[in-house]
């Protein structure tokens, strides 16, 4: 149930104000039989309250007299108050993330192989997606089949987001398909990508004949590995996600003539390929 202890004020102060509602104009001294706030709290509270501009007083009264603001603008003013500290909040943690960005990413990272896996469709995409934000320099993007990443729907959109933001914090992009595969694509996938990638100088897309599997090369030193559903094709069942400069470097070298020899891809003509 909501109460105004929700939006701020203190269990007495929720009582004062509720009382004031009810009996109207009133001095402290009634109020606190009304609220049940002890009298030696109610001043406070009181006090508390005319700084919410919740309250006001009539100092010329004598016993002094508080009466209470309208609900409407009471609310509408808890809820400012709220956005405000809500806002400083933000600001303090976004503080934090970036002093901790730069202290985190000040250190030297320990190139070692690791390799790690992700089964069923939620969290092979969850780690597909994770990687991708962590590209710096480079990402190489290669798909010889139908794979998930180009289909319509969330999994789609998710992968171009994370394409568009690597762009934005400054990697090369490079999109390397078989024709199958284009032609395979109804044509709003190619618009989505037309729309949100295409005129990015950072960003290629070219076709080669003959490929074969899903893969990512991230920045040269990492490689996500898609393995297929064997019992239905064009669903992806697991990711692998292998970090190993020696097996990156050897996947470059096979990526790279392939990638010389393909031909560019205008994404214009992909988002109305048949």
């Amino acid at each position: 149930m909501a109460s105004l202890r929700d939006l701020g004020l203190s269990e007495y102060e929720a009582r004062a104000y509720r009382s004031l509602l009810s009996t109207g104009a009133t001095t402290a001294k009634e109020l606190s039989r009304a609220s049940d706030v002890p009298m030696g709290r109610i001043y406070d509270v009181l006090n508390s309250l005319e700084q919410h501009s919740l309250v006001r007083s009539q100092a010329a009264s004598r016993p002094k007299k508080y009466v209470a603001v309208e609900p409407d603008t009471a609310l509408d003013r808890l809820l400012e108050s709220k956005r405000r500290e809500l806002a400083e909040k933000v600001e303090q943690y976004e503080g934090v993330v970036d002093e901790l960005t730069a202290e985190l990413e000040s250190a030297e990272p320990v190139q070692s192989q690791f390799w790690t896996a992700a089964v069923g469709a939620e969290e092979w995409v969850e780690l597909l997606v994770e990687r991708l934000a962590a590209a710096d320099d480079s990402l190489v993007v290669v798909s010889g089949d139908i794979s998930p990443q180009f289909d319509l729907g969330v999994i789609g959109d998710r992968v171009t987001e994370e394409l568009a933001a690597a762009l934005d914090r400054g990697v090369d992009v490079s999109v390397l398909m078989s024709p199958e595969l284009v032609s395979s694509l109804p044509p709003s996938v190619g618009e989505r990508y037309s729309d949100t990638l295409a005129d990015h100088p950072s960003f290629a897309v070219r076709t080669a004949p003959d490929l074969s599997g899903t893969f990512e090369l991230i920045d040269d030193v990492e490689v996500c590995i898609e393995v297929p559903n064997p019992l239905a094709p064009g669903q992806a069942f697991a990711m692998i996600d292998l970090k190993d400069p020696e097996f990156a470097a050897d996947v470059r070298e096979q990526f790279d003539p392939r990638w010389n020899a393909a031909e560019p891809l205008s994404l214009a003509a992909f988002a109305t390929e048949e």
